[in-house]
Formats: C-alpha cells, sequence, structure tokens
C-alpha cells in the first residue's frame, strides 16, 4: 500500500477531498463548505460540477491518486440498488465492494453513501434524512466509514409533513421526494440547495448539508490526526 506523505500540517492550507463518482456535486459543496479543496471524478462529463473535475473512471483514479488526498468521498452509482431501477428491470453494475476495497488500498479516511437498498452491503452506515438539517425532504441516504474515520448519527426527527406524491407538485406544508421526472425543479434547487443543478443531477445528489455534516467530522479528525502526530 502506497504511504503518503503528511501534508496536513502546512498553515493556512486548506485540506484535500477526492469526490468520486462525482455527478453534478451535491457532496462536493457540503465538503467545500465545510472547509476542504474538492476534487471531483467521473466517469461522464459534468459541465454543472462547481469545482475542480477530472473525467476518468473512479476506482482507477483513486488506486492510483487517492493517497494524495487527505479524505475521500465516494458515492457509487446507486442505480443497481434503487427499488425504480429493479422495477424497469434495468441492469447496472454494483461497485460498492470493489469501491471499498480501492478505498482501503490508500490508507485515507473515507466516507461511502449509498441509498437504502444498499443497506446489506453496507457495514454499520450512518443514516442521514432531511429534516435532521432542516432540508424539506426525506431523503434517506447511508454513509460507511473507514480509515479510521467514524462519523455520529445525528437524531432522527419524525416524519411529520406529509410527502407530496412522487411526479405531482408540491402542495404546501407537503414535502417533496425530487425523484425520477418530478415536477419543480426551481422547488427543489431551493430545498436541496443546488441551484446550478438540472433534474438528472437533483434526483441522484445528496442535499449539501449531508456531507457538510460530514465534512466538519473530518475536519476535526484530521486536525486531531495531525495534533497526534
Amino acid at each position: 500500500m502506497t504511504q503518503p506523505t503528511d501534508i496536513r500540517r502546512v498553515r493556512g492550507r486548506r485540506p484535500t477531498l477526492l469526490d468520486l463518482y462525482c455527478c453534478q456535486g451535491g457532496a462536493a459543496k457540503g465538503y467545500a463548505d465545510a472547509g476542504f479543496d474538492v476534487t471531483g471524478v467521473d466517469i461522464n462529463p459534468q459541465p454543472r460540477y462547481p469545482f475542480r473535475f477530472v473525467q476518468a473512471d473512479a476506482i482507477a483514479f483513486v488506486l492510483e491518486h487517492g493517497p494524495e488526498f487527505d479524505f475521500i468521498h465516494a458515492s457509487p452509482p446507486c442505480q443497481h440498488d434503487s427499488e425504480c431501477q429493479r422495477i424497469q428491470n434495468n441492469a447496472h453494475p454494483d461497485l460498492i465492494a470493489p469501491t471499498r476495497a480501492a478505498l482501503e488500498a490508500t490508507g485515507r479516511p473515507w466516507v461511502m453513501e449509498n441509498v437504502k437498498g444498499a443497506l446489506p452491503k453496507l457495514y454499520a452506515p450512518v443514516m442521514l434524512c432531511g429534516p435532521m438539517f432542516g432540508v424539506q425532504t426525506y431523503r434517506h441516504r447511508y454513509f460507511e466509514t473507514g480509515g479510521g474515520f467514524t462519523l455520529l448519527q445525528p437524531w432522527h426527527p419524525a416524519h411529520t409533513a406529509p410527502q407530496a406524491k412522487m411526479g405531482r407538485p408540491v402542495p404546501p406544508g407537503h414535502y417533496g421526494q425530487f425523484v425520477g421526472n418530478f415536477s419543480g425543479v426551481d422547488l427543489a434547487r431551493r430545498v436541496m440547495g443546488v441551484p446550478w443543478m438540472n433534474r438528472d443531477g437533483i434526483r441522484e445528489c445528496i442535499p449539501p448539508a449531508y456531507a457538510h455534516w460530514a465534512g466538519i467530522h473530518a475536519r476535526y479528525s484530521l486536525l486531531a490526526g495531525a495534533v497526534a502526530a
């Protein structure tokens, strides 16, 4: 395993974060707000991605360059474990295990995020939901951690607001689902905190608030490691 040079003690330097399978950058925005210098990697072009971007295979890139970063976030494509994709009999690769193996090989702390359908394959994940952070949508996402990093599980408020039906306009007082061919892109941008995204990006992203929670904990973890060293 490659042993990276420890560069976290340089005064005034923002820690670096590698954002794998980055899509349009929901996670990236949260980590940037938490103080990270973010680089995104995706196999597809991502012209809407708001930070430094590299078009490449995520697993190949992290195996070669992962040790150069202070922290790594990965969101393997969720379609393999998505209920709507199974209903439509669409086939997608399952990248969770190979992504985990690549992350572990870097020797860096990391987070791997996915949907509820992937729960049987995730190790002791933390679940994040919109109302935990004042985000008005019930979008449960699950965060497995590794490389010596752990994430606190926030309190999960009850789902008291009614949820609009999938694909329908969101009535006042309701929470939108913002998946599939949903109605109300402008509303979804405001609710999720992703004003630069289009519909394709919104229906797959995590709200930046989720990554900000992870990013704050990652910053403390890196700082504690630097002080201990």
